[in-house]
Parts: structure tokens; sequence; C-alpha cells
């Protein structure tokens, strides 16, 4: 496996010599081309596994279109302050999130807050590499022809049990990973956002117009899009909230981290109502896409929609092994989840590289091969979570499992309340509403300060007790 990294990184450094020469003569950071290229990567960054799984089944079990609402709202609101927030920071100060919050401070609350935020995409990028490989295997398998072998019961678990297997695939999506970042921000993570975005919307909207068109599918659509007052409950909104968090890319340093690749003339307000234009419509057609097909497959049986991250895996395969050209439709579901979790994976994996470059001083080289070590520690721990190292648990959970809970549900809400705290208490909204109105009219001035004030504080506080809450059996979500 090493030997592998080894060749990977030699080619690698090559490409990062004649692409990046220009930041060893002195140029600080890499910087995206303009606005377009910027809303893109977030955008990229924003879309991924958690919007093609995740958010249609939390969508199907807390009550389809009055969730799908409730989205809506604190996408607008919630979402929107803390994007312009971690945007802003990143462009004032020129730093990624460690570098950001040092720069109005160096005591020791400072450092905790740089740090946590940067900590979370360096243990997520790992395991969420894991689930690419996932991913990539199963689109291998479609290409090859082999849906119906997909769909047989017990195929999914003994994939993630057979140790060699996954080891290969995680090392095969990670390596895609590092070529990408090595290659830099424009010629490498700005290009693929520029190709995978449009093709992942279009191979979405493929899936969902075939999804739809099925007999019997409407009651699934208006399910999904339709709200029913009776629907309503606090854990709608409680779920909303988290998979808002989830789906935004809040809280991971990457926003700050991109923030400081942009340009001064860039318009923050209308880049950040653009990604939440494309976050929305991804998530609209990946429940466009699964619930109507689940409930043709179900006869409407929500127990069926409400599996969980197995809906992918599991019962997606035997849904489309169960249509008429269902092997096309399963190709073109696993190429637009490989597009989301490849995206996802770079700007996750590129906020890691940025911290280790501000932090360290080292060359984007040596900062990869950094990552490669922790990729190879926790990265395999999560690979081998459920086959060889199935006897390890921590709190009762696997690897896999335990760094989800930890960065997710611990480490995000704490990084977004320190965000909060350091525009509330040290830096001022006046200098955040300065930096926002270099490029931009900033229109939801008003709404931003409110929400980040008096709400947002509030949400994540909800959120981390939640999710502590569920783990510990109190509440269920």
């Amino acid at each position: 496996m090493i030997s592998l990294y080894h060749k990977i990184f030699t080619r690698g450094i090559t490409i990062m010599k004649k692409t990046t020469s220009a930041d060893h003569a002195g140029k600080a950071r890499g910087r995206f081309s303009g606005g377009l290229g910027y809303v893109l990567a977030v955008a990229g960054s924003a879309v991924g596994l958690g919007n093609i799984w995740r958010f249609p089944y939390l969508a199907a079990k807390y009550g389809g279109g009055m969730f799908l609402l409730v989205y809506l709202i604190l996408v607008v609101t919630f979402g929107y302050a803390l994007i312009v927030t971690e945007t802003a920071l990143g462009r004032m100060t020129r730093k990624s999130p460690v570098g950001a919050f040092h720069a109005f401070g160096s005591s020791l609350p400072f450092q905790i807050g740089g740090w946590v935020n940067a900590v979370v995409p360096m243990l997520i990028v790992p395991y969420y590499c894991v689930i690419g490989g996932w991913v990539l295997k199963y689109l291998a398998e479609y290409l090859r022809g082999s849906s119906l072998k997909l769909a047989e019961d017990g195929y999914f678990t003994e994939f993630i049990a057979s140790s060699v297997s996954v080891e290969l695939w995680f090392i095969l999506f990670s390596a895609l990973v590092f070529f990408v970042i090595l290659a830099g921000v424009k010629q490498g993570i700005e290009r693929v956002s520029r190709v995978m975005m449009p093709l992942l919307v279009l191979l979405a909207m493929f899936v969902a117009v075939y999804s739809v068109t099925r007999p019997g599918a409407w009651e699934g659509v208006k399910y999904f899009l339709v709200p029913k007052l009776e629907d309503f409950s606090f854990m709608t909104v409680i779920a909303a909230m988290g998979q808002m968090f989830y789906s935004l890319s809040i809280a991971m340093g990457i926003l700050y981290t991109y923030g400081s690749y942009i340009g001064k003339d860039v318009d923050i307000e209308k880049s950040t109502a653009q990604v939440e234009f494309f976050d929305t419509a991804i998530a609209l057609l990946a429940g466009m896409m699964v619930i109507p097909a689940v409930f043709v497959f179900s006869g409407g049986d929500m127990e069926t929609l409400k599996a969980g991250p197995s809906l992918a895996f599991i019962t997606l395969p035997k849904i489309f092994a169960s249509m008429e050209m269902g092997g096309l439709v399963g190709i073109a579901f696993f190429l637009m989840f490989f597009f989301a979790a490849l995206t996802s994976a770079i700007s996750l994996m590129e906020t890691s590289i940025s911290t280790f470059e501000d932090e360290l001083k080292w060359s984007r080289p040596r900062c990869c091969m950094l990552m490669v070590l922790v990729m190879l520690l926790v990265g395999s721990a999560s690979s081998l979570g459920y086959g060889a190292l199935d006897f390890v648990k921590i709190f009762g959970m696997a690897f896999l499992d335990f760094f989800d809970f930890l960065t997710n549900s611990v480490m995000m809400p704490v990084a977004a309340f320190s965000t909060c705290i350091l525009v509330i208490r040290v830096v001022g909204f006046e200098r955040i509403a300065g930096e926002v109105e270099r490029s931009s009219a900033f229109r939801r001035k008003k709404l931003y300060c409110f929400f980040l004030k008096y709400v947002a504080p509030i949400c994540i506080g909800i959120i981390l007790i939640s999710s502590i809450a569920n783990v510990l059996g109190i509440i269920s979500l």
C-alpha cells in the first residue's frame, strides 16, 4: 500500500512543480479564477454523500414535504449566516481556519476555536474516502454489468467485511483525490469542479426524470413535495438543522479556506445565494430520484424509505435490478454519486493541506505526504472496522461510525459555535459587513446579524445536545 502511494505522489509532485512554481517564488496563496470557480468548488464541497443518500431518508422519516419546507427556511437563514461569516473571515484574513482565528488573538480560546475547525476535515476525509471507495466499487460493478449481483442479499455486508478489497478501493479513491489536490487550486480543484458539477446535475436530472415517470411514482412525489401540518414535529426541525449543517460544509474549515482563495471583487452574497441554490437543487433532485422509486418498489412502505445509510448500497440496487434499464440507471446514479463524493473529498483534503501549509510553512507536496500518513492511519482503521478490526469498538461503534459521530455530532457544532463567538465578541458585525460590502450589496444584512447573534448559537446548542442524546439512546434521530 505504501509503495502504491509512493508511486502516486512521485508523479503528483512532478505535476505540482509544473503547476505551482509561482507559489514557491513568493505567491502567498492559490486563487480561484473568479466567482464562478469559487461557487462551483464550494457547491462541489456542499453537494456530497449527505445530499445523495442522507437527505432522502431524513425527508422520508421526518415528514416529507414538511421536512423539505423547514430545511429550505433554515438554509436561507441560519445556513446563509454561517456561510457568509466563514467566507468573509477567510477572505479578510487570507488564512485557513487556524490562521483566521489567530489573526484576532493568540490566547488559548482562539487557538482552540481555530484548531477545532481545522481538525474536523482532517478526521472526516479519511473515512469519507472509505465510503468513496464503496461508491467507486459499485460504479465499477455496474459498468461490468453486475447489477443483479449487487442486488443480492448480503452483498454489501460481505463486501465491507472483505478487508483487502475495501482497503484497495479506499486507496484508489484517495489517490484520485490527491492527484487533483497536487495540481493546485486553479488547475486542480477549480478545473475538476467546472467539469464534474454540470455533469453531476445532468445525471441527477436524468435519474430523477426516470424515477418520477415510473407507474405509481406520483404518490412518492406528492409525499416529498407537499407539506402537511400533521407531519410537523420538533424532531422535524432537529433533523432538518442537522442535515443543513452537514450538507452546506459549515464548520469544516472549508469555507474559511476557499474564502481565502477568492479576490476582493468576488460578490460574497451573490456567491452564497448560488451555493444555496446548487445545494438545494441537488437535494431536491436526490429526493426525486430516491423517494418516488422506493414508493414504486415497496408499494409505499415507509419503513423501506427509512432504511438510512443502507438505502444507497442495499435498497437502491434492489430497486434498479427490478427496473427496465436498471443497469443504465445504476450506472448514472453511482457515477453521479462518485462525482459528489470526489468533489466533497477534494474540498476536505484541500482544507487540511492548506492548514498545514499555513501553520508548518511546508511546501504543498510535503503537506500532502503528511496527509498520506493521516489517511493511512485513520482511513485504514475505518476501512477495516467492519472486517479485520471489527472486534475493536469505541463506545460500541466501529471506527468509521465513531469518527462520523465525533466530527459531525460533537466537533462541528463546537466549531460553528466558536465562529459565532468570534464574530459576536471579537470581530464585530461591522467588520464582517465591511468585508462583504467590498463587493456585495449585502441585502440580507439585517437578517444576517439577527440570525448570527440570536438564532445560530441556540440552534448549534440544540444540534449538539440532540446528537449526543441520540447516541445515548435518549432520543431517536
